[in-house]
């Protein structure tokens, strides 16, 4: 069994800062690749950036420059600082999980979802 937990989302003014932090739980043996994933209300889920277990990062054109994805290996955990927000960063902000459980089953997890709401 294996569980995301997010944390770190809230309200925010425009032109402000935060860092969502997710951390894995469970029967993990190993993690690949974790990522953020962001939906707008009625819109559909995108890529905000991925980072592997070797530090190699990916983000969507759009938030490039703007986001920071990091990770700690020691702890499972996955975070993404978020700069510069504007209203139009509102959403649902998820985390993902590319990983191995201890029966080296290999799949991919979602945390619940952390809402980030920038106002202007």
């Amino acid at each position: 069994h294996v569980q995301l937990l997010e944390s770190g989302g809230g309200l925010v003014q425009a032109g402000g800062s935060l860092r969502l932090s997710c951390a894995a739980f469970g029967s993990i043996f190993s993690i690949n690749t974790m990522g953020w994933y962001c939906q707008a209300l009625g819109k559909q889920r995108d890529v905000v950036a991925t980072i592997t277990s070797g530090g190699s990062t990916n983000y969507a054109y759009s938030v490039k420059c703007r986001s920071t994805i990091s990770r700690d290996n020691s702890k499972n955990t996955v975070y993404l600082q978020m700069n510069t927000l504007k209203p139009e960063h509102t959403a649902v902000y998820y985390c993902n999980a590319d990983l191995i459980t201890l029966d080296y089953s290999g799949n991919y997890y979602w945390g619940q979802g952390t809402l980030v709401t920038v106002s202007s």
